[in-house]
């Protein structure tokens, strides 16, 4: 038991250090999106942010690997890398859950809240990446139709926040018309955890059980349906079903 209590601080150190890592590489990586934008053309703009995104991430998730402090199993999601036109549609346990679809998907655009949007050290390289914005419900369906129909990739958490009653959250109905109007299969991803880490309510400095657990598998794909509402339901319902008892935050 002393031995644990002297490794605490260095684990709470190397946990802090790991999130410092991304965060540092978040603002300079920013920094040199606001200097390209103006320079790149749409399409080559778009493909030069969302590869560094999704570079910058996977090498968070290598360096958190090989000091121990997260084990992750992404690679169910490798046979989709090159897939055009795919909507990914996940659960949402962690703060982390975007971080490692984007890692393994560097075609992926994700939907980002409107005040991340207008962050200075956050809104440039998701200006970069033709990321969209959450600000009006008519505009994400349309800005999301457009990156499907350009062959990109579109990750979304349909309960819209963090899971905060378990299996799921009630979803939002935008993921089903999105589909519809793009004509865009989803194809569902579970993400299993045994770990409370980053779930909601729980702060950044509090230091978890270690090693964190994440393991990410590919579930049933749902072609759009002509009743996006009642499709909806049976997505939710599948979720439900699907997330593993005792994998959920908190358990």
């Amino acid at each position: 038991m002393r031995v644990h209590w002297l490794l605490w601080p260095l684990k709470w150190a190397a946990l802090q250090g790991m999130l410092l890592l991304l965060g540092l590489a978040s603002v300079l990586w920013n920094a040199v999106a606001l200097l390209l934008y103006p320079l790149l053309s749409r399409d080559v703009g778009e493909r030069v942010g969302r590869a560094a995104i999704s570079r910058a991430y996977r090498m968070f998730w290598w360096t958190a690997d090989a000091v121990g402090m997260v084990r992750l199993d992404s690679r169910a999601l490798d046979p989709l890398r090159d897939e055009a036109g795919l909507i990914l549609v996940a659960n949402h346990p962690s703060m982390l859950d975007a971080v490692m679809l984007v890692a393994r998907l560097p075609r992926s655009a994700c939907v980002m809240k409107a005040s991340l949007m207008r962050n200075p050290l956050l809104a440039p390289a998701a200006r970069l990446a033709r990321y969209i914005c959450n600000d009006s419900p008519f505009g994400l369906i349309q800005q999301a139709v457009l990156v499907l129909k350009r062959g990109g990739q579109l990750v979304m958490f349909p309960e819209g926040t963090r899971t905060t009653r378990p299996p799921v959250n009630p979803f939002h109905g935008g993921v089903t018309v999105i589909a519809k109007r793009a004509q865009a299969p989803m194809q569902t991803v579970f993400i299993d955890t045994t770990s409370p880490y980053l779930c909601k309510g729980w702060p950044l400095w509090r230091l978890p059980p270690l090693p964190i657990v994440f393991a990410v598998r590919l579930g049933r794909r749902f072609a759009p349906a002509e009743d996006a509402a009642s499709q909806l339901v049976e997505i939710e319902a599948y979720f439900a079903a699907g997330v593993r008892a005792g994998m959920t935050h908190g358990a």
